[in-house]
């Protein structure tokens, strides 16, 4: 997809973070925007200042999560604007707990945001963008986790390796109809956000205590803010989200390192020895 001005891109997670990034890289090609987040008051604030540049945006509270809440930002979007020509599901959270660890309502929220916030996207949205026949892209926001398997991060490994199948099994199926749709999925390592405090957003019963975290959890945990705050800005993320869609490439990697860990695991796997711990420098962030 090359010609983006008066696109509509619809971008889940848009109030800020890599979501904004991608929103405001969007708006500087001339693209309409439609932004989900469930942060409420975020979310106006970043629809301000796209306003204050003439950009025309339209914006939804909406918990990812829920499939009505999805159908509802599909129906204002096409009654808004009639189609759509860029899908990102973007909207993420991290927890940092062994499997052993995690609760059922962990597991609930950290698949409900990671893996069903993209079925729902894509459930709520491709069928419309198909039936329309335009060109258009979607991409699926995984991470490096999804691509490797970092200890303590249990439920979120999952949802990204989870969302890295989903993709690529989407490609082959839009390939094999010959549609104009592409599909991209995103796997950013480190990069400045605000991942590592994911629960902020969430119900404060459910919220995971700190004081209870098994040294080596705390460890890592420790390493991965460090690691975040080190990270690259997500405006990079951004850009190499749009190199990709020019591309028409599927795989969108942010960070040098992540091959080398990827090839460390396939070589595990094709050499059936078991899983190499890899250093930190290979990420595992949002």
């Amino acid at each position: 997809m090359q010609d983006l001005n008066n696109k509509v891109a619809v971008i889940t997670g848009g109030a800020e973070g890599i979501g904004k990034a991608i929103a405001q890289r969007a708006a500087k090609e001339g693209m309409k925007l439609v932004l989900a987040d469930i942060d409420g008051p975020r979310l106006d604030s970043t629809v301000a200042e796209f306003q204050a540049q003439n950009v025309d945006v339209l914006s939804l509270r909406t918990d990812v999560a829920k499939a009505s809440e999805m159908d509802a930002l599909a129906a204002a979007t096409f009654a808004r604007f009639g189609n759509v020509h860029l899908l990102v599901n973007n909207a993420g959270v991290a927890l940092a707990k062994n499997a052993w660890d995690a609760t059922i309502a962990d597991w609930e929220w950290v698949l409900g945001v990671n893996l069903y916030g993209v079925i729902h996207g894509i459930r709520a949205f491709v069928p419309t963008m198909l039936a329309q026949g335009e060109v258009g892209h979607i991409v699926n926001v995984a991470s490096v986790a999804g691509l490797i398997s970092a200890p303590a991060f249990a439920t979120y490994n999952v949802t990204k390796h989870a969302v890295v199948t989903l993709s690529e099994g989407m490609h082959h199926d839009l390939a094999l109809r010959g549609s104009a749709l592409k599909v991209s999925v995103l796997c950013p390592a480190w990069v400045k956000t605000r991942i590592a405090e994911s629960e902020r957003n969430r119900d404060s019963a459910d919220r995971s205590d700190p004081k209870k975290m098994d040294p080596v959890t705390m460890q890592v945990a420790s390493a991965v803010l460090s690691a975040v705050e080190h990270g690259i800005d997500p405006s990079k993320v951004a850009e190499a989200v749009f190199q990709a869609i020019a591309a028409e490439r599927f795989y969108i990697l942010t960070h040098p390192d992540t091959k080398a860990a990827v090839k460390v695991r396939m070589e595990d796997i094709l050499q059936g020895r078991n899983p190499t711990l890899l250093s930190m420098d290979a990420g595992a962030g949002q």
